[in-house]
């Protein structure tokens, strides 16, 4: 019965992106475009030269990241819609260090990447803490926390990280995460090492979650709170826990932007949305570590060559939203999948 459902929790995902793709090509045929070409510019817009390979790797980074921040929560039976805000608080932390301190940066990007963890750790610490002790949904907690940590950072940015400008200055050298070498082989695309953090805070997150103790704990509160509690499990720390490491891993994809992409932070007009994407990668993924790691790439890819359909095929940039909405949609219904591979397995006897 595992080996069965392993196989159908693999089998999900991948069909749902297939369907995802096919009324993806349904929706340009209807609308009078070639889904071929549309396809094969988004390929081109992702793949097509060194350039858009190092955009692709660039953009799937902070996908990762946010991925791992909902999946992380998850396991314990959260919802942690509020990596969004511990992107954004990550983002400016992180910033905030590269200008303050002048170090060599053996001590000043670590503290910076630091820093934007702990940030977004903090973000996700209050949520954490009002539904361990008094119950508080977290949807709604870290809703508005979102928004709180949007206006606060911009209100930093105006009136203590600049004067009443809308863009810092770049960060020193010593706190970044740019690669010359990565930019020179990509044609000078913005690719920084920190697709190495990400693949390494995936493999965090799969330690704890397979090889400790802790990580024991987290699925077990998960499955069943109260069976957990009776068990002599302290259920509060686990969940405060939960939402400290899952806002530790969006802070960091925060941290990326400022320290790999950017090197500044500007005045928001709204949301990065990489942290609404995460919850995507999430589901996506399985809320598995690996599967993340796929989702984030998925997603990059999709996001990336999005940006060539317009001028090489004519299709909207919005139908890629459409395509990952779709596949969204199948992997929630995925009880449907799994009933009419069920039945294609009965019938195949």
């Amino acid at each position: 019965m595992t080996s069965i459902s392993k196989k159908f929790g693999l089998l999900v995902p991948i069909i749902s992106v297939i369907i995802g793709l096919l009324a993806g090509a349904l929706i340009m045929l209807l609308s009078g475009h070639n889904p071929i070409e549309g396809y094969a510019a988004l390929w081109a817009g992702a793949f097509g030269d060194s350039y858009t390979i190092g955009e692709t790797v660039r953009r799937s980074t902070p996908l990762i990241l946010t991925g791992l921040a909902v999946a992380f929560a998850f396991k314990t039976g959260l919802f942690n819609i509020g990596a969004e805000g511990q992107v954004i608080v990550g983002w400016l932390a992180a910033i905030w260090i590269g200008l303050a301190i002048d170090a060599p940066m053996i001590i000043h990007l670590p503290l910076a990447i630091l820093a934007g963890a702990i940030a977004g750790g903090l973000w996700g610490f209050l949520p954490g803490l009002l539904k361990a002790k008094l119950g508080v949904h977290e949807v709604i907690i870290t809703i508005m926390m979102n928004y709180i940590a949007l206006h606060i950072t911009n209100a930093i940015i105006r009136n203590v990280l600049t004067d009443q400008g809308t863009t810092t200055e770049p960060i020193a050298g010593t706190a970044s995460l740019a690669s010359e070498w990565l930019q020179t082989i990509t044609f000078y695309s913005r690719v920084h090492y920190g697709i190495l953090i990400a693949l390494f805070a995936a493999f965090v997150m799969w330690f704890i979650i397979e090889r400790t103790t802790y990580g024991y704990e987290l699925k077990s509160v998960g499955f069943n709170r109260h069976a957990s509690n009776y068990a002599g499990m302290n259920v509060s720390k686990n969940i405060i826990l939960s939402m400290v490491i899952g806002g530790g891993f969006a802070g960091l994809a925060g941290a990326m932007e400022g320290l790999g992409t950017y090197g500044t932070i500007s005045v928001m007009s709204g949301f990065t949305n990489l942290g609404f994407d995460g919850i995507a990668v999430a589901l996506l993924g399985a809320n598995n570590a690996f599967g993340v790691i796929l989702a984030g790439i998925l997603f990059g890819v999709l996001k990336e060559g999005a940006g060539e359909m317009p001028t090489a095929a004519g299709v909207p940039t919005e139908l890629v939203d459409i395509i990952i909405a779709l596949i969204i949609f199948f992997v929630a219904s995925s009880y449907i999948i799994r009933w009419a591979l069920s039945r294609f397995k009965k019938e195949g006897k």
